[in-house]
């Protein structure tokens, strides 16, 4: 695949500056980079979905570095991460967990300097407009209760039938207010 073989890409910053109307000291970020494709295995029961692998490296990365990039901070900065896909209806789930797993991470966590655990991740069938909430955690520490979140993105054309939306959320900060500590 060639990102020239990519519909649409799409690119949301989210960030909190006020919060249950007290002012945040350090508004905390989110972005959200969207990718939509075509389903090379729409409408067909394939045995062998490796092709997919190399996709989602080649597309996690791209958007990756690309929300990098928009937020203009250093790869290090980024403190948590997600990732999720909405499969097209003439596709099925496998198709996003042969894009989201096998080959998706390494290029996302060189994207932000390292990642000690795993991206967390969610899957769906949809159809244009679909909502995707993805799950958010600290990129070095998965029981960082200070970044576990979400965050969530809506395309209106996207994904058509034969199409698939995949998405990697970048964060700095984790929630707003946090003050949840585990015993």
């Amino acid at each position: 695949m060639k990102l020239t073989d990519v519909r649409k890409v799409v690119f949301q910053i989210d960030e909190t500056h006020k919060e249950m109307n007290k002012r945040v000291e350090t508004p905390p970020k989110k972005i959200i980079g969207a990718a939509v494709i075509k389903n090379q295995f729409a409408n067909t029961y394939t045995e062998n979905l490796e092709p997919l692998f190399d996709v989602g490296a080649e597309i996690g990365g791209y958007l990756a570095e690309r929300c990098v990039d928009i937020l203009q901070v250093k790869p290090d900065d980024i403190e948590s991460y997600g990732k999720g896909a909405i499969v097209g209806v003439d596709g099925e789930i496998e198709h996003a967990a042969a894009l989201l797993h096998p080959r998706f991470g390494a290029p996302v966590r060189s994207a932000v300097g390292s990642g000690k655990d795993i991206i967390p991740s969610t899957k769906k069938i949809g159809g244009p407009g679909s909502l995707i909430v993805m799950p958010m955690t600290n990129k070095n520490n998965i029981w960082d209760f200070d970044f576990m979140d979400a965050t969530e993105i809506s395309i209106s054309d996207a994904p058509k039938a034969d199409e698939i939306l995949i998405a990697v959320c970048l964060g700095i900060g984790g929630r707003p207010l946090k003050r949840v500590k585990p015993d």
